[in-house]
């Protein structure tokens, strides 16, 4: 490559085999240090060794034995010679970097070192075998970089399977800077991947430190120690015989409350005001969804299912229909209303969210029902203290069937939590939001 060093006017010159020399300046796509060069890639790569294999298995590259994203081959496969692909024919040697050939493996790039040295390559590949003035790092660098992702994908022919050739990568202009200028590129690109690779390990750090810390605060929670015990609050025992009392209807068989002695092996103790029960104690209704496979329509009612619920919130967006019919059916047996709790119970069992908006919708037998008593059990509280690891242990053990896991309606009545006032569980469901909305702002910081 000849450039004109003419300072009004830098033209770049190529010199063909015949010795003619011609004007390149409209296929230059960015100008470069005057100190590097444009070359095309046949001045650049040695050419590729074709060979077959010699001995009983030979070890082979092909697209799917390569990581896209971190550019590395992750699993050669054990290949019988005489089993051999007719593709198996690229010899591959420490330096080379792989890139491919065929569409959507255009970023199946890799760098191969000493320990796939010996493999062999498919021609889906072309192997960019770097001459002594080409650094093998900074090869490899540079056929990662969208210049030449972008720049190659512009030569993809072929309907069923679009690929480059050959041709295309030998006839691309790449930019090469001064081989010592290479090695400090290279260095350099390593010492910010370091970093980069350092800060995602603490990244997921934080985020696995932000996850068991509210794991610590709801369990903190349970066991009253995350806000201030006042002792005039209302025992927990007189809010539950005054539930008994006021809902003779729901049949709870609510023992006596005054203490926790009927509770056998209760995993931690709870402060004086507060009591031990079961969710069926608090709840005046739990029940699930439909069981029949409901009949999908394009509109008409919001119909709900245990995906609804996975994030903590109900996700209104993501939702099936179902026809008027089907839902006057299933509203008049159970109809949802705000407040109340919904609980994953096919599947992926144990999340839940509460009812916050006032809204007509039916839900699915993957879905179980919560009410809690009004006034009396905020909804926010018992969701909080069904998020906990004391609770989520609870249904993991109860969990029933094989293949799909589902935790059946008794064994969610019989769930033990701790209670409180209700004066109390709003401060603690206060403190907790207040504790999460930092935690969640540091995540969606990162």
């Amino acid at each position: 490559m000849i450039r004109n060093h003419n300072p009004l006017h830098k033209s770049y010159y190529e010199q063909f085999a015949d010795g003619t020399v011609k004007c390149i300046d409209e296929e230059i796509p960015f100008e470069i240090p005057e100190s590097w060069e444009w070359c095309r890639g046949y001045t650049c790569f040695l050419p590729m060794v074709n060979t077959k294999p010699v001995s009983e298995f030979f070890r082979y590259i092909d697209i799917e034995s390569v990581d896209n994203k971190k550019h590395c081959i992750t699993s050669p496969k054990v290949i019988q010679s005489n089993k051999a692909p007719s593709r198996a024919s690229r010899k591959l040697s420490s330096g080379d970097t792989l890139f491919s050939l065929v569409r959507p493996y255009l970023e199946n790039i890799a760098f191969i070192d000493d320990s796939h040295a010996d493999c062999i390559a498919s021609t889906g590949f072309y192997v960019c075998k770097p001459n002594q003035f080409l650094n093998p790092k900074y090869c490899f660098r540079l056929m990662t970089s969208l210049y030449v992702i972008i720049g190659l994908n512009q030569y993809m022919k072929g309907d069923n399977s679009p690929s480059i050739n050959n041709d295309n990568i030998l006839s691309f202009l790449y930019p090469i800077p001064p081989y010592a200028e290479q090695q400090r590129i290279v260095f350099t690109i390593e010492q910010y991947n370091n970093l980069i690779n350092e800060l995602e390990e603490n990244k997921e750090d934080l985020k696995q430190f932000v996850t068991q810390t509210k794991s610590k605060i709801l369990d903190l929670a349970i066991r009253g120690k995350l806000v201030p015990q006042n002792p005039n609050d209302e025992p927990a025992s007189v809010l539950l015989e005054r539930i008994k009392k006021e809902h003779p209807e729901s049949k709870k068989r609510t023992k006596k409350t005054s203490d926790n002695s009927h509770y056998e092996n209760l995993p931690f103790e709870v402060p004086e005001n507060w009591a031990w029960c079961r969710l069926a104690d608090i709840c005046s209704i739990i029940t699930d969804g439909t069981h029949q496979t409901p009949t999908y329509s394009d509109e008409g009612y919001i119909f709900l299912s245990s995906k609804n619920v996975t994030s903590g919130k109900i996700d209104w967006e993501n939702v099936m229909y179902i026809p008027e019919f089907l839902h006057n059916q299933l509203y008049a047996r159970l109809a949802p209303q705000k407040g109340d709790i919904l609980l994953a119970k096919n599947g992926t069992t144990g999340f839940s969210a509460v009812v916050d908006r006032d809204c007509v919708f039916d839900i699915y037998v993957s879905l179980a029902l919560l009410r809690p008593f009004e006034n009396k059990i905020s909804p926010y509280y018992l969701r909080h203290i069904m998020s906990s690891l004391f609770v989520q242990e609870q249904f993991r053990t109860n969990l029933k069937g094989i293949g799909v896991p589902n935790l059946h309606l008794e064994n969610i009545r019989n769930t033990y939590v701790p209670i409180c006032s209700l004066k109390e569980q709003n401060k603690i469901v206060s403190t907790i939001d207040q504790l999460f909305e930092i935690l969640d702002n540091i995540i969606a910081e990162l």
